[in-house]
């Protein structure tokens, strides 16, 4: 028996970038041709490799607060990041551990953009602070270099010219840019030259011009040590807004990407569009950040995918990035264990194969709500969501059916096994023979979790407020109850055993309980957990299950110690574990509101 503190996963398939209709997504490259780059999702920074972003991501967990944007030194030494309290940490990229070199307070409120000289020595900084919207300072010492002036609403983005002599240029939701000669920097003048929030502004890697792009759809085009315009980049450049421009390594061309739903690659000499990727109709397909970074171009779409784009084929991504950004709420594997499906918090159903993490999403129009639950058994995955909805769908095929099945009150959780479905919802029970509603049973209380035996004749039900576990024969086409086992809490989530031995539970009250069949005695019950446990997994032997908690931890239970065998903490840092599955009898997989699913060898 031992404790894990801080553990390293085997593997990670990370979360996407976390979006906002509106608002730019700022992607960080590594200047050291490692082929790496990096951006923020709740407290996290996300590092990815640009040729393998599916297995080499590493989740670094910093902040207390969400971070926002995270960038690359040019000496490739040290990452800065910034969080919406306005701190920014400056940390390492050379030691595994990533410590923490500085740490400052620039602003009160919000970062959106952080930008380095070209001696990583001084780094200036912009957002939505309270009466001072940026900061200029060095590095080593967090003395201000200057002062950010000249602006009344929050700056979306500043860039510092990467040789001498330095220039901060910074561009702001006042509609207007500033530019400033120094160091220390000093106010040159304002540029007025949009008509609508600026949303992006860089530097040219030799900083001969930068490039400004705004919610005006304009892009304009500016001598680097002046200020002064030189061009424009179309006119206007796209038909929707632009939130995010990057160059290539040498400054010749430019990438931007927009809300009307297209990236495009301009000749910066002649201003003039070589290249337009068309990247859908859809809503979601709006997009929002970009990165050119050695010969890989990125960009990103509102739903949060990242997408490879490919020069020789514009109208389609050489590959996309289909994980998910929001919150891990329910998943499952497929019987052979190949697949791995997760719902979240918006309504998404993705999946990817376990062996290589490679994704994708379900066809068709899903779940319009949180997804609450979801259960596979053979070739068929059930799920339960906020929309008052259960949904049959084939694993193979990897596709929603055309209709749904509309349910009486909210579901809860539910469980699937040899085609018996049962649906635990507010108030009521429904039970399904393949996806054929058997029958709908009213219970005088309110239904919050529920698991079925092997066979699918008896099911376990445990209620939200009654602190007791129902056990009930499903044969006689109703819920026959033939035992009830009390408890002295909430009931989050429970599970047979896959041999039928045993009962393990997981509570709100932290207990984590196993009981023995048939009489369901109870064999063993911890409190080892410091936080509402949420979900509960038995190993395909049925000699250990393990539980996810609040508390940001994994515990692995054995049946023949009758009780804990080892703990993982902070498998999820700062984040709750929503799920776990066994993936084999050593492996399990996590998942959590960091939209994070992690394997791990136990």
């Amino acid at each position: 028996m031992s404790t894990v503190k801080n553990p390293v996963a085997d593997s990670i398939f990370a979360s996407l970038p976390r979006t906002t209709r509106g608002v730019p997504i700022i992607l960080g490259g590594c200047p050291q041709g490692k082929h790496k780059f990096l951006y923020t999702n709740g407290n996290n920074v996300i590092l990815r490799d640009l040729a393998n972003p599916y297995m080499d991501a590493e989740i670094i967990t910093k902040h207390s607060t969400p971070a926002t944007v995270a960038q690359w030194s040019p000496s490739g030494f040290y990452i800065a990041s910034g969080d919406t309290s306005g701190k920014v940490l400056i940390w390492d990229t050379v030691n595994k551990e990533h410590l923490t070199k500085y740490e400052y307070q620039p602003i009160v409120g919000k970062i959106n953009d952080i930008t380095w000289d070209g001696e990583s020595k001084r780094m200036a900084v912009g957002g939505q602070g309270k009466g001072k919207y940026g900061h200029a300072f060095l590095v080593d010492s967090g003395s201000s270099v200057g002062e950010v002036v000249g602006h009344t609403k929050a700056i979306n983005s500043l860039s510092i010219r990467p040789q001498r002599p330095y220039r901060l240029v910074t561009c702001s939701e006042d509609y207007s840019m500033v530019f400033f000669e120094g160091p220390p920097f000093k106010f040159k003048k304002t540029i007025a030259d949009h008509t609508a929030f600026v949303n992006a502004l860089r530097y040219a890697p030799k900083g001969e011009v930068f490039i400004s792009g705004g919610a005006d759809k304009q892009a304009f085009v500016y001598d680097g040590k002046t200020g002064d315009k030189i061009g424009q980049l179309g006119d206007p450049a796209h038909s929707g807004g632009i939130y995010a421009l990057s160059f290539n390594i040498d400054g010749k061309k430019v990438l931007t990407c927009s809300g009307d739903k297209t990236c495009k690659i301009w000749d910066v000499e002649t201003t003039t569009c070589e290249t337009t990727f068309n990247m859908g109709t859809q809503v979601n397909d709006m997009q929002v950040g970009c990165l050119w970074q050695d010969d890989y171009l990125i960009s990103i779409s509102l739903s949060g995918y990242i997408n490879y784009l490919d020069i020789n084929n514009p109208d389609k991504p050489r590959q996309i990035i289909k994980g998910t950004n929001k919150a891990v709420t329910a998943m499952c594997l497929s019987e052979d264990k190949s697949t791995v499906f997760s719902g979240s918090s918006d309504g998404h159903i993705n999946y990817m194969r376990t062996d290589t993490f490679e994704d994708g999403e379900m066809i068709g129009k899903g779940h319009s709500n949180k997804v609450m639950d979801m259960r596979i058994s053979e070739d068929t995955m059930v799920s339960v969501g906020m929309d008052d909805c259960v949904i049959f769908s084939n694993t193979e095929s990897k596709q929603y059916p055309s209709e749904f099945i509309k349910l009486g009150s909210q579901p809860q959780a539910t469980d699937t096994k040899s085609g018996t479905t049962v649906v635990a919802c507010l108030g009521e029970v429904v039970v399904f023979e393949g996806n054929q509603k058997k029958f709908v049973q009213t219970v005088p209380y309110e239904p919050k979790s529920v698991c079925l035996n092997s066979s699918g004749t008896v099911a376990a039900i445990a209620g939200l407020k009654d602190n007791t576990i129902h056990i009930y024969d499903l044969g006689g086409g109703t819920l026959s109850e033939i035992n009830k086992v009390k408890t002295t809490g909430e009931i989050t989530d429970m599970e047979f055993s896959p041999d039928g031995q045993f009962l393990a539970t997981s509570g709100a009250d932290r207990y984590v309980r196993c009981y023995e069949l048939p009489d369901y005695q109870l064999m063993f019950d911890s409190t080892k957990h410091s936080a509402r446990v949420n979900c509960v997994s038995w190993s395909p032997d049925s000699t250990k299950f393990a539980t996810g908690s609040l508390d940001t931890s994994f515990v692995v239970w054995d049946i023949r110690k009758k009780g804990f065998d080892k703990q993982y903490l902070c498998a999820h840092a700062l984040n709750n574990i929503t799920r776990i599955v066994w993936e084999s009898s050593t492996n399990v997989l996590t998942a959590a509101s960091d939209s994070c699913i992690k394997r791990w060898t136990v």
